[in-house]
């Protein structure tokens, strides 16, 4: 897992009010477990908890410590769904796989809110539901349509007209939304490190600090070697999402690693706070570039949104976010942002989630495309499953093989050009 970009942790709102955290020891001399899995995100963690809770022999090895990446600095939703509607993904799945596909994805908060309570994880979850929103007519409809085809399927999702919107936002600024009752926010951090302990006391072994520098086959097992120690596992989970490096042949070139940004607001008063989404749904907007908030439990409001391809340290980088809450709602003049954060999430050429089986014994999954809260955590156990070999249930999503992106090594220039493409797009209604 080389190539990480930072050698500290990003300082965010997160890390401040997260708590007390674990600092699980590097990896030291050789060790055997059956599943070793590399990266402690959500997939990781998620996975060895639930292989542990099986009885299965389990190590993950995070480069830095769990939570560091993605996982820690997440914008907190919990949202339901893939990047195409239902009825797109059954047209290119088929009618076998294409619905098992829809109600994984789907019910992924129903699994990760569910997973919380099971475990008492204590980090801010609340099952308040998501709203689509939809600023012009284009947009609009294409919400309209995904709406519908989830009502045809008995999700528990509505539309929400301009006046329900403001009610439920405290801005005018939308024409039309869409509500989706099983989606919520959560502390990403707290989450994790909650995963993280629960899979150890489960009986998984986690080890931080614990970069993997190879990879290779010998004697019929797996052998990950760090700087300091090895593993010598049965099977192998890569988990690495959009810190992946050059770990296994073509797998850094297979996504595209896009920074995303977050702005948090000091506390707000009580009437500001219960002036902005008051009954505490999370909201992402429908369009080329998304933006997305929501009001956490502290009563901040902590806007996100595509940000600079570098690290950042505070709100001052990103104040197109800072500025567009004020076009929402310009009561929030004056108020202080005392955060600004950002990191990088993998985003695959068909925007969907990539699962991998390259060799026997070696399975990977990556590509969330910024949908990684819930359906990481829910891929954990289905990932769990079949790495035990278990076929009680068919596995919930496609296993494709490993295609690199052309032209890869031009992705900074790609990335900049199609943020640039789509914030023309969504101002002009295109």
């Amino acid at each position: 897992m080389s190539n990480l970009l930072e050698s500290s942790p990003t300082r965010s709102l997160y890390r401040e009010t997260a708590g007390a955290t674990a600092n699980y020891p590097a990896l030291a001399g050789a060790q055997r477990a059956r599943v070793a899995i590399v990266g402690g995100g959500f997939t990781g963690l998620s996975t060895a908890l639930h292989l542990a809770e099986a009885g299965d022999d389990v190590a993950v090895l995070e480069a830095q410590q769990p939570g560091w990446g993605a996982s820690g600095r997440n914008g907190g939703q919990v949202n339901p769904g893939l990047k195409y509607d239902p009825d797109t993904i059954e047209v290119m799945f088929g009618p076998d796989l294409g619905p098992r596909m829809i109600d994984f994805s789907y019910g992924a908060p129903d699994f990760t809110f569910g997973l919380i309570k099971r475990l008492s994880i204590a980090c801010d979850a609340r099952q308040n539901g998501t709203i689509r929103a939809a600023i012009r007519p284009k947009p609009e409809a294409a919400v309209r349509t995904t709406a519908a085809q989830c009502e045809r399927r008995c999700m528990p999702v509505g539309m929400l007209d301009a006046q329900a919107m403001a009610a439920r936002t405290g801005t005018n600024r939308y024409i039309s939304g869409m509500f989706d009752a099983r989606g919520g926010d959560l502390h990403p951090l707290k989450y994790t490190i909650g995963l993280a302990a629960a899979a150890q006391n489960a009986g998984a072994r986690i080890f931080g600090g614990s970069e993997v520098l190879s990879l290779k086959r010998e004697a019929g097992r797996w052998i990950l070697k760090t700087a300091n120690g090895s593993v010598s596992a049965e099977k192998v989970l890569v988990a690495t999402n959009g810190y992946t490096g050059t770990l296994w042949p073509g797998l850094e070139q297979s996504l595209v690693p896009v920074f995303s940004a977050i702005a948090a607001t000091e506390p707000l008063s009580p009437a500001a706070a219960a002036a902005i989404l008051p009954e505490r749904p999370v909201l992402y907007e429908a369009g080329n570039i998304t933006v997305y908030y929501r009001i956490d439990a502290q009563n901040r409001l902590l806007m996100g949104g595509r940000g600079p391809m570098k690290p950042i340290g505070d709100a001052s980088a990103i104040r197109y976010l800072t500025d567009y809450a004020l076009r929402l709602w310009p009561a929030l003049e004056g108020i202080r942002w005392t955060h600004g954060w950002n990191g990088r999430v993998a985003i695959t050429k068909d925007h969907l989630l990539h699962i991998h089986e390259p060799e026997d014994g070696v399975l990977i999954c990556l590509g969330y495309n910024g949908r990684g809260v819930a359906m990481a955590s829910a891929m954990g156990a289905a990932l769990a499953q079949r790495l035990r070999g278990d076929e009680t249930s068919p596995f919930p999503m496609p296993i494709s093989p490993l295609k690199p992106i052309r032209f890869h090594r031009f992705w900074p220039l790609g990335v900049k050009a199609a943020i640039l493409s789509g914030r023309l797009k969504d101002r002009f209604g295109l």
